[in-house]
């Protein structure tokens, strides 16, 4: 039965929810209030990471997230005025910062990603997309062996999910890729993953490719949600209402007001992260490396090289921050000491984060026809298409070749 689906959300999730649902058969209007591909899924660091499972709150950072707040060479900021009202969520977040829990959240995210070239391959196929997919390494930069062995407990959690890689020392990591400062003497080298090279296209080529399947693209904001017998009817918009037998809310980190009209309270926060792109460098590495000490990423792109990373709390208002930049551009000269380049672009955008730093994807308990699809912290791009076919799966009526348990909705409701 064909169904009219409208989709909340322009970014990476709700374009592969349009693209998914068009093959399964059915109309979309998807709506975002600002252009595609405009947040999180252009700003990103453009790697389609899916070896990155091991969430933010590993053991460890609750003890030390103090100090690194107060270290200008730590890549953990915080808009100190947004304490007070970041306190609650933050207090939730960092309960899960244990053994325990990283692995259960590690195990949830590998469900998501662990075939992100593929998915990415296959979402694209057939469509001017699908040449910005580029298959690649992925590298983790460390300055010594010792380094990446204070790192063991999270490689042995991507071990267990059947993450493969090699190792690269000395002279090998500079046979490599000749890039890098002398002071990086160890890599991680990660098969099988891949890059995007250019983000905010890539998704401006989906988009238009759910335009040309008959989709309908609106530029407006979804503010109230229609419901009837239970059932979503429609979604009221700032310029009309569009009828619908399901919606799908892919709004990153702006879907909180429209999932408490489902019901849902999601705990949910602005994971800001920045990014830098130097434009016509004289240097590019030959695979996106994570820069490990830094915890950003390096990443080549069409004319340009993007450094993104950061973690920083303060909200959904607050304008950027120079000290992130200024991180940023400090620990990329380190990394890379012969770069040169034309011109620099700053951007700051928000991830959406979930207190557990899992995903909320399905169906809503309570309200039939109401789905959800966002909380992706650092891993929106690479999960992108593969939480979009899952959530196809579901208002199609078909049964999803993963546990959603880990996922739900109910754990919010």
């Amino acid at each position: 039965m064909t169904k009219t689906v409208a989709i909340v959300g322009a970014g990476i999730v709700g374009v592969s929810t349009a693209i998914w649902l068009q093959r399964d058969g059915h109309d979309v209007v998807l709506m975002d209030k600002r252009e595609p591909g405009e947040g999180a899924s252009h700003g990103n660091g453009g790697v389609l990471a899916s070896s990155s499972i091991i969430p933010v709150t590993a053991p460890g950072i609750a003890a030390r997230a103090p100090s690194m707040l107060l270290d200008r060479n730590e890549p953990l900021f915080l808009k100190w005025r947004y304490l007070p009202k970041l306190s609650p969520w933050l207090c939730r977040y960092l309960s899960h910062a244990n053994a325990k829990d990283t692995r259960r959240i590690a195990h949830a995210l590998n469900g998501i990603v662990a075939d992100s070239l593929a998915d990415h391959q296959s979402l694209a196929r057939g469509t001017r997309a699908e040449h910005r997919i580029v298959p690649t390494d992925y590298l983790y930069a460390y300055k010594s062996r010792k380094h990446y062995e204070a790192d063991a407990f999270g490689w042995g959690i991507r071990r267990e999910a059947g993450v493969a890689w090699r190792e690269l020392e000395g002279s090998e990591f500079r046979e490599y890729d000749p890039v890098f400062a002398d002071g990086f003497g160890f890599a991680v080298c990660l098969p099988r993953h891949g890059r995007i090279a250019d983000p905010g296209a890539y998704i401006k080529d989906l988009t238009a490719e759910v335009a040309a399947s008959g989709g309908r693209i609106l530029r407006e904001e979804a503010t109230d949600i229609l419901r009837g017998l239970g059932k979503v009817t429609g979604v009221r918009t700032g310029g009309e209402t569009v009828h619908c037998d399901a919606l799908v809310l892919t709004a990153g980190a702006w879907s909180g007001p429209l999932a408490r009209q489902f019901g849902l309270k999601v705990p949910l926060e602005s994971e800001r992260g920045y990014h830098l792109d130097f434009h016509n460098p004289s240097l590019m590495p030959r695979s996106p490396t994570m820069i490990a000490g830094g915890k950003f990423v390096i990443t080549p792109m069409g004319g340009r090289l993007r450094a993104a990373g950061i973690v920083e709390f303060g909200g959904l208002k607050a304008p950027p921050g120079k000290a992130p930049f200024d991180f940023l551009l400090r620990n990329v000269k380190a990394a890379l000491p012969g770069l040169t380049w034309t011109s620099v672009t700053e951007w700051m955008g928000h991830r959406p984060a979930t207190t557990d730093s899992i995903p909320v994807i399905g169906e809503v308990p309570g309200l039939r026809g109401a789905y959800v699809g966002f909380g992706h912290h650092h891993v929106g791009l690479t999960g992108g298409p593969n939480t979009g076919r899952l959530l196809a799966q579901l208002v199609s009526g078909k049964k999803p070749n993963i546990d959603l348990a880990p996922y739900s909705p109910a754990r919010f409701a």
